[in-house]
């Protein structure tokens, strides 16, 4: 199994501006790649980390636990993290990070089938005590339904033709395993495209991840409930995305809380102080050097914010 090598961490780690007494949360403790950092700066501060894959949970456990008990772990998707800090009598927080990425253990555990390489039931759940699954998007979703999240959610230019198949196929019997879609994406597209570098099917199942956990609606309502979390005067979020839909709904976010937007044509604009600031106005990447080493930081971006 891979080792998860933590995306753009130096990165984070600056612009999370951490002190030693404060209070901060991981919504994706994954295996605590970052957070094992930020914890490592804690002296009377505090971690809370929350994960809906309860793999992930145990194992950030173990390696948390080697640093120093200053932190606590949630199996939950991060959506509902207020119910946490209410319980906690939490009304500031001084850094919440948001690392939106697939841990690379989920990839390499081929049976969760988030994976286009490796042959498993189509799952694609991060919890998986819930009830929806890839296979089940695969087999019930209509026509329409299919083709639009493949474009919304994949920017794949053949979603119609994908979806058509998928259709197709499943009347004579369900497509239950990864192979079987990646049969199906491959005749769908035209050789040319299929010549080309990067896999045939990277697209569709980011699509159906994507839907399978609702990530998109989670991603935006917590933003809006993070912010006013965020102690004033410094504190920060931090948030990896790692495809277009992604960072757009961040950048859009992230922009409409600390920037005025006004109309210079209609007179004077009465304009309120904006509580909240952009910390980097373009978005972070991997340097050449984390490139070499890690791969999946390709498409990673870094925004931050800060409450003034």
């Amino acid at each position: 199994m891979g080792e998860h090598i933590p995306v753009l961490l130096n990165e984070v780690i600056a612009n999370l501006n951490i002190k030693s007494d404060g209070v901060y949360l991981d919504f994706t403790i994954g295996r605590g790649g970052h957070s094992s950092h930020i914890l490592s700066k804690l002296d009377k501060g505090y971690l809370i980390g929350f994960d809906q894959d309860i793999t992930a949970i145990k194992e950030s456990e173990i390696n948390l636990s080697k640093i120093n008990d200053k932190f606590t772990l949630i199996h939950d998707n991060f959506r509902h993290f207020e119910k946490t800090l209410e319980e906690k009598n939490i009304t500031y927080v001084d850094g919440i990070l948001m690392d939106l990425g697939v841990s690379s253990p989920q990839f390499d555990e081929g049976s969760r089938g988030f994976s286009y390489k490796e042959d498993a039931i189509l799952d694609m759940r991060m919890n998986q005590e819930q009830d929806l699954t890839a296979e089940k998007i695969v087999n019930s979703y209509s026509l329409e339904e299919l083709t639009r999240i493949f474009k919304e959610y994949g920017d794949e230019k053949f979603s119609y033709s994908i979806a058509k198949n998928i259709v197709k196929t499943r009347q004579n019997a369900p497509i239950r395993t990864t192979s079987e879609l990646v049969e199906i994406i491959k005749r769908s597209k035209p050789m040319k495209v299929l010549a080309k570098e990067g896999h045939p099917a990277k697209q569709v199942f980011q699509a159906l991840r994507i839907e399978v956990n609702d990530e998109l609606n989670a991603l935006t309502e917590t933003i809006h409930k993070a912010l006013k979390y965020l102690r004033p005067h410094g504190g920060r979020l931090a948030i990896i995305t790692f495809h277009s839909g992604e960072d757009k709904i961040v950048k859009e976010i992230f922009k409409s809380y600390s920037i005025t937007q006004g109309n210079r044509f209609d007179g004077p604009v009465l304009e309120k102080e904006k509580e909240y600031r952009l910390v980097n106005s373009k978005p972070i990447i991997a340097t050449n050097e984390e490139l070499d080493i890690n791969h999946r930081s390709k498409s990673a971006k870094l925004r931050v914010i800060e409450r003034k």
